[in-house]
């Protein structure tokens, strides 16, 4: 069954020192990066670009997830490919073919991955996913954009829906994730967990990690 991974999110990360805080995660004991890439169009935020990337590929081991929050990601896939990228997420909201930007992911190397936001139905990736297009499925538990928002608890019915539907799939939830709401995330199937403000906010980083990790193993369903 898919693992429990923990994403600390550099998003939340001070931006004027990110390699110490890649190093930090590392030491931490984080299983991946996690990387929010914004345009300032598909969301009202403006974050970091490929050379971050390739920043952080070459000061660290762990795999880069890197999330995709642009109204056209198809121009600009084959950058954050070649920068490092090991997942490249993109939106099923976003104005691009889909289906097609997925299969081009997979081209260039990388694992492809769906992004739903909170008020699209789940059931929208549903026909990416029959098709078999899709590496990871990132269900968001805020409105993207920015870091430390509230968890949006309505999000675990679509974790639940594609955990039962596909039980073999890699299941991430991003948005307000702590201690207390990785719990009811992975009772409903989650198990990668995005976590920005409460793991770089945490008086000992390496600690938080591992309760996170423990939290979520006591309560995981892997089939719903």
């Amino acid at each position: 069954m898919p693992k429990i991974e923990i994403m600390p999110s550099i998003l939340a990360a001070d931006m004027g020192n990110l390699e110490a805080a890649i190093r930090q995660c590392e030491r931490a004991g984080a299983d991946q990066i996690h990387m929010d890439i914004m345009d300032g169009v598909f969301v009202p935020n403006i974050s970091m670009g490929p050379a971050v990337v390739a920043m952080a590929d070459r000061v660290t081991n762990l795999p880069m997830d890197v999330h995709l929050m642009l109204l056209q990601p198809q121009n600009h896939i084959e950058a954050f490919a070649k920068a490092g990228a090991d997942t490249i997420l993109i939106h099923i909201e976003a104005d691009c073919d889909v289906e097609d930007t997925l299969k081009k992911i997979r081209g260039l190397g990388c694992k492809s991955g769906i992004t739903v936001n909170p008020p699209t139905p789940v059931e929208s990736i549903f026909q990416c996913l029959e098709k078999g297009l899709a590496d990871e499925v990132l269900i968001m538990s805020v409105n993207p954009g920015f870091g430390g928002q509230k968890y949006i608890a309505a999000a675990e019915a679509k974790v639940a829906a594609v955990r039962s539907r596909y039980p073999d799939m890699l299941i991430s939830i991003d948005g307000g994730i702590d201690l207390e709401t990785v719990k009811p995330a992975a009772a409903h199937g989650a198990n990668l967990f995005v976590a920005g403000t409460s793991l770089f906010k945490a008086p000992d980083m390496k600690a938080a990690v591992a309760q996170m990790r423990a939290n979520a193993e006591a309560v995981y369903c892997s089939k719903i």
